[in-house]
């Protein structure tokens, strides 16, 4: 049975958990796989005055947000308590404009560190061919892993580039003592954005990117689809209507071109029909602007003519 003060411990973390969520609804939840206490401890300071960082137990996270799911149905804590899984802390943002600032401090506190066995790469790592700098001592590494090697004034050369492990592949502890061997961290860490919990509701971190312009552009594509589908077949909606009116008009307009009946919004259309050649702004500026070109070129065939025309009598 936990003691007393292990109680207490619980029984105030939780009670700061919920006054969290309750002050601050929207929170960043973030992954912290092989953060480092110092790095931690930055990121804390720096978000100290625009966010607050909690982490904890899933055990005690898990526990706490289903006793208290039924206490305030409005917050959703069901939805909160699926998004807890893995290695995960909540940054409790105070104000939802300071969202970006807190992804900028995040992206800043990133560490490299060295491949460690059993680890999952996050990223492929490749070797060029060339000087390793490492000694002759040390071919039985590279030997471990089929790498092929030659000694070249006192050092190792691998032969051609070659594959070290690819994303997703579990670092083996050769390849690990290999690259710490050669002083190469491939690694970088940092706490990763995953969900975002507001107003109730968890998403995923990505819509975050989204800006207004990407927004407005897969609501027009939205809109146009709607109405492409409502014209289809045949049942009118607000985002179709507008095209529907305007094939109306053209049928209406198409109709009164050939009768002597008009109003006023096809006057400008019957106008252009009895005389199109009135609307062709851009045909007196072209004219007025090749005419020039025209003449001058004009002369200087006529000027040649001439010439070719008068009589040279060097006896005359």
């Amino acid at each position: 049975m936990p003691s007393a003060a292990v109680l207490k411990k619980k029984n105030l973390y939780f009670t700061k958990l919920m006054s969290l969520i309750q002050t601050y609804p929207n929170i960043l939840i973030v992954h912290a796989d092989f953060i480092g206490s110092k790095q931690m401890q930055s990121v804390r300071i720096e978000l100290r005055a625009i966010a607050t960082v909690l982490m904890g137990k899933n055990t005690m996270i898990r526990t706490c947000l289903r006793q208290n799911k039924d206490n305030f149905p409005d917050l959703n804590l069901d939805k909160l308590v699926e998004a807890v899984r893995g290695n995960i802390g909540f940054i409790f943002v105070h104000d939802p404009a300071h969202i970006s600032e807190v992804r900028a401090v995040l992206a800043s506190h990133t560490k490299p560190a060295g491949a460690k066995a059993g680890v999952v790469a996050p990223v492929k790592v490749e070797l060029a061919a060339g000087p390793t700098g490492l000694d002759p001592a040390q071919t039985s590494f590279f030997q471990a892993l089929n790498i092929a090697t030659k000694i070249v004034k006192g050092t190792i050369e691998l032969t051609t580039g070659v594959t070290v492990f690819s994303v997703g592949d579990k670092v083996t502890a050769s390849q690990a003592a290999l690259l710490q061997k050669m002083n190469l961290r491939p690694f970088t860490y940092t706490m990763k954005l995953m969900h975002v919990y507001q107003d109730g509701a968890v998403f995923s971190a990505s819509v975050l990117d989204l800006t207004d312009e990407i927004l407005g552009q897969k609501w027009a594509t939205g809109v146009g689809n709607v109405a492409a589908l409502s014209r289809e077949i045949g049942i009118p909606t607000a985002a179709s209507l507008p095209h529907a009116f305007n094939n109306g008009f053209k049928n209406v307009a198409a109709l009164c071109g050939d009768l002597e009946y008009t109003f006023k919004e096809i006057e400008q259309v019957k106008a252009f029909l009895a005389d199109p050649s009135a609307f062709a702004c851009a045909a007196p500026a072209a004219a007025a602007g090749g005419a020039a070109p025209a003449a001058a070129a004009a002369a200087v065939v006529e000027e040649e003519e001439e010439e070719e025309d008068m009589d040279f009598d060097l006896f005359g």
